[in-house]
């Protein structure tokens, strides 16, 4: 069972009557459901994932204490913890008393200072280009199963994804990077029998690479163990999943640095298409670098659009 959906079982069959026996006043304005860090939060949770921070359990979101005090908090967190200690054949962990707990009550405040640095979840658009992806994809994963008034809901949303601007000058940082490493300084390290930094030429393609595709889909990117799985989900360009594979996985021998070059070359192709598609690019040459700075000029915001082309890299 995945564990989303274990979590989602076990508060419908403890928690919910819990909330609503004992906390009715206070329950419009709580939310509930699984969220944040861990692989069953993106449902990428496997028969290895229950080794380690699997179990049943859910998030009680609370508000500001202006709202919800302390004291109502910590009745909160008494009543969560009494729930059942096994469900389902599988066994809750202990809650830590100093917080960090992935389960239980959290302040909306503390998630949104954990996952963005600002509790109040207002960040300015330099600011954006400060909070590492995996952390966004964290705040907007998973699955609520009540929000009273729609207060997290709304928070959620307004972090669906990147300001538009602030993904466009990603694109651009990530595409010349796709042109130095790949199709510039990969031939030419193999050229030297630099096989070592040829490898990291291809390296430092692949990630850029990886980066200009979760961007095309509008994508957070996750942390880098479900890069991969998570390609294969996306909606644009998810068949390349096997291609950066393959230029990342395999040796610099004379017969495959052939291969590579030709992948990296089409891989490049596919990429342009996508942007000529989605109108991010007016370049008509096939250099990357010329799509990089067409990408960049497309940035309404002229601070940003003036900041170093890699400054989103």
């Amino acid at each position: 069972m995945k564990g989303l959906e274990l979590s989602e079982k076990f508060y419908i069959e403890h928690g919910e009557n819990m909330l609503r026996e004992n906390f009715s006043e206070l329950q419009k304005y709580i939310a509930v459901g699984l969220v944040g860090s861990g692989s069953e939060c993106f449902g990428f949770d496997d028969c290895l994932s229950v080794d380690h921070d699997f179990e049943p359990g859910f998030c009680i979101f609370l508000p500001g204490e202006e709202i919800i005090d302390s004291k109502s908090a910590f009745a909160l967190e008494r009543a969560y913890s009494k729930l059942p200690k096994e469900f389902m054949g599988f066994k809750r962990s202990k809650l830590s008393p100093v917080g960090g707990n992935r389960h239980g009550v959290i302040r909306i405040g503390d998630f949104l200072k954990e996952k963005t640095g600002d509790a109040a979840g207002c960040l300015s658009l330099k600011e954006w280009f400060f909070v590492p992806e995996q952390s966004l994809a964290e705040l907007v994963n998973g699955k609520l199963f009540y929000d009273g008034l729609g207060f997290f809901t709304e928070i959620r949303g307004r972090f669906a994804y990147l300001p538009e601007d602030v993904r466009l000058k990603k694109l651009a940082g990530n595409l010349l990077m796709m042109g130095q490493s790949g199709l510039y300084n990969y031939e030419r390290c193999i050229a030297r029998k630099e096989t070592a930094a040829a490898q990291m030429a291809v390296f430092e393609f692949a990630k850029s690479a990886v980066n200009v595709i979760f961007l095309l889909n509008k994508t957070y990117m996750t942390y880098y163990k479900w890069v991969f799985k998570a390609m294969r989900n996306l909606t644009v360009l998810s068949e390349s999943e096997s291609s950066v594979e393959h230029i990342i996985s395999s040796p610099n021998d004379e017969m495959e640095v052939k291969v590579k070059i030709k992948i990296i070359e089409e891989l490049c192709k596919d990429i342009v298409a996508e942007l000529k598609k989605q109108k991010i690019t007016d370049y008509c040459g096939e250099e990357m670098e010329g799509h990089a700075y067409s990408a960049n000029n497309k940035i309404k915001n002229e601070e940003i659009r003036n900041l170093h082309i890699l400054y989103g890299v």
